[in-house]
This record gives C-alpha cells, structure tokens and sequence, in this order.
C-alpha cells in the first residue's frame, strides 16, 4: 500500500511537471516594417529562431505600414490592447514611457554595455528600449571634387570649420560645375528636418528646449545663438547655395549621384546606392559651427508594453534579437549602423577598413539625441515648420519667438511633463 501510494504521488508529480514543461506562454509583436521585405525577412527570420531555440514562449508578430504605425500603437493603448513587445522610434519613446503605454526593460543596462548610445532609449533613468542599429549623416563629397576646389579634407579629429564649409560651398558655387552647392535634402519635409539640421542649431550652441529642465525653450529656440543659426540657414537659400523647400524629391534622390550638387547632406542608409554610382565618394564629419560637431542619433528600437502579462518573456526576446548575428545581418542588408563595435567586425561595410567605418565613427562620437522629453512630439513638428518658413525667407526672430511661445505653451497646457 505504501509504495502504491508512493505510485501515484509519482505519476501525480511527474504529470504536474510535464504539464509545466511544455506551457508555453504566447507573445504578441508589433513591428512597423510593412511594406519592407528585406527587413520583415530578417525580423521573422529573429522570431522563427527564438520560437525554436525554446519552449517557455511563443512570438507572433503583426506588422504594420510605418506611415500609420504610430496612430496605431495610440489607439491600442487608449483600448488597453497593446501588445507586449513593440518597436517605435527613438525620440518618441519618452512620449509613450510619460503616457503609461511602455515599461522599463527587465534587463540590467549593463547588458547593453558595448552598444551605441544613440540605441539606448533611457528616460527618467530608466531604459525603456533598445535598438539594433543606428543611423548617421555625414557630408557626401567627392574626392576629385575636393581636389578640384583646392579643399582640405576634414577628419573627425579635426572637422571644417564654420568658415571652411562656407567657403567650399562658395568655391563649389563659384566653379559654376553645379546647379547648387549642396543638397541639404529640403524636399523631405517630415521628421528629416528635426533630425538633420538641428543637431545644425545645436553646434551654433542654440537648441529646441532647454535640456537641464526641459520646462522653457527660452532663450535657447530664440537665443543669440539660435539667432545667428536662424541667419546663416536662411543665407544658405537667399545666396542660392541650397534647393529651397521646393526642391523637387527626386532632385534629392539623385541629385549628388547626377553632379548637380557638389556636396550632399545625408544619411548612412543611401551610402552604399551611391557608392556603386560614385566611384570616388566619401563621406566627411558635419562642420564644427562653433560648439562642436554633432549629427543626429537613435533610430527605431525595441521596447515592452505596461500591459504585458509576460514582460520577462518579452525580454528573453529582445535580448535574443540584439545577439551581435542578428546586427549584423540586418547591418548588411540593409546598410544601418550595426549597434556594437563587436557586430560591426563581422559586416561587409562597417569592418574596420569597410567602406562605411566612418558612420560607425561618426554615430559613435557626434551623434546627439534629440530632446529626451515626452515633449518631443510637439517640439520636432514646430522646428520643422520654423525651419521651413525660415528658408523660405521669413523673419528670423519673429519665427524663432514665435517657435518658442508654442513650445512653452505645450509644456504650459501638459502641466510641465511631470513624470507619472
């Protein structure tokens, strides 16, 4: 009797841990690469092999057109329907961890101790989601046209000057070789502007908010050094250096490949497309206006919803899609800056040697993140407006005050973004 009771605690047990040997706990995954073959690839690719290399939990992905990704992500969480892991841009992130719809990643950041900083989303000291790649922007100039013009070729340890990049946009203008000296991209009127040219605005030592206290854009929008950037923008486009505004997109796309332009403004990911059209293209660091250079940084990352039921499954995943394989693949396929120093050894481009080291370089010593404030979703779209109505030859300090009221009256009217 006795080994027959022993029996069935046995089998009792034995079923209990079968039973909790094969639960599987599903997760749900929000990506906004619709659209993007190459890249949703690689992302099922990442899904497919954390499902296999274990049986605690289960992905499933629903991907979404990026265009509408956003309005998506704000409706779900307004219907409590979020899922538990989604990607969204980097500067957004503070707005979503501030609104409740994200929580801190479970994983120590000393996890992420090797990557980038521009992949680090970390707001109110906390990281809330990490990326697998960055992006960068660096001058594309060509090496005979440098030669042709006479120009020194700035190095990270030593950029242009303020008065050297004018003055090799004056000479390029002045061959009359171009129909403008540089293409600053201006047709891209979206989230391209904040990225792009403010980090233009930050060198002249202004910016969009103060960022000690991120409760005033004071004196720093509207400042003297902002002034003076708001003046040296808009020469760019009444000394016809630059396409304005109006400039046709598809301008932007070819432009520097077809010698229309002598330099180009732009980003890691249409490097390598020019590189097989351009022989002798290379890529330089932004000028130095006066506080440093600097580019923008942070692209899209991963991060956890403050809905999610699972949140350490949802982490076994995220540190699995940021193995140094996985940076690199989607580093080689689609050009973006692999996050480690380590996963940019093993792609073909950002190898020490590799014909895109130098945006590595670049991201890892200029980039500076946009405004880490949940502000941010309101602040990106008045500088583009200002930016914009600037080059098309508005008054500097009337739209500069007038940027900075707006942003004021935003922190004003959200009580000024206190954490929850």
């Amino acid at each position: 009797m006795k080994l027959l009771n022993v029996t069935a605690g046995a089998v009792i047990a034995a079923t209990g841990f079968c039973s909790a040997a094969f639960a599987t706990t599903d997760l749900t995954m929000w990506y906004h690469g619709a659209g993007n073959k190459v890249e949703s690839k690689i992302v099922h690719q990442i899904i497919d092999d954390f499902n296999k290399s274990q049986s605690d939990y289960k992905v499933a992905l629903q991907s979404f057109p990026q265009n509408s990704y956003n309005d998506s992500v704000t409706a779900a969480a307004l219907a409590g329907n979020l899922p538990d892991i989604l990607d969204m841009d980097g500067p957004i992130m503070p707005n979503w961890a501030w609104s409740g719809y994200l929580q801190p990643l479970p994983i120590p950041e000393d996890h992420f101790k090797d990557f980038l900083p521009g992949t680090k989303g970390v707001y109110d000291g906390k990281l809330y989601s990490i990326g697998l790649w960055d992006a960068a922007v660096a001058l594309y100039a060509r090496k005979s046209t440098m030669k042709e013009l006479g120009l020194r070729t700035p190095t990270l340890d030593k950029p242009w000057t303020k008065d050297e990049f004018m003055s090799a946009l004056e000479a390029a203008k002045k061959s009359g070789k171009f129909d403008y000296a540089i293409d600053l991209g201006m047709s891209d009127k979206g989230e391209w502007y904040p990225y792009a040219f403010l980090p233009f605005l930050q060198s002249f030592g202004g910016g969009l908010v103060n960022r000690k206290t991120y409760d005033t854009a004071e004196g720093v929008l509207n400042g003297d050094a902002a002034v003076a950037w708001g003046n040296w923008w808009q020469s760019l486009f009444t000394d016809k250096l630059a396409p304005g505004t109006s400039q046709d997109p598809a301008a932007h796309e070819t432009g520097f490949i077809d010698g229309k332009y002598a330099f180009s403004w732009n980003g890691n990911w249409n490097a390598v497309k020019t590189m097989d059209k351009v022989d002798d293209v290379e890529f330089l660091p932004a000028p130095d206006f006066g506080n440093g250079s600097k580019i923008g940084g942070a692209s899209w990352q991963f991060g956890i919803s403050a809905s999610s039921k699972a949140p350490e499954g949802a982490a076994e995943f995220i540190k699995f899609a940021t193995q140094d394989k996985y940076l690199a693949e989607f580093s080689d396929a689609l050009g973006l800056i692999p996050a480690t120093k380590s996963a940019a050894q093993m792609t073909k481009n950002y190898k020490t040697g590799g014909p895109l080291a130098v945006f590595y370089g670049l991201s890892e010593a200029q980039a500076e993140k946009r405004p880490v404030t949940p502000g941010y979703v309101v602040d990106s779209k008045v500088f583009q407006k200002a930016a914009a109505d600037i080059a098309d030859g508005a008054d500097v300090i009337d739209t500069l005050d007038s940027a900075t009221d707006q942003i004021n009256a935003d922190i004003k009217r959200n009580d000024g973004y206190k954490k929850n």
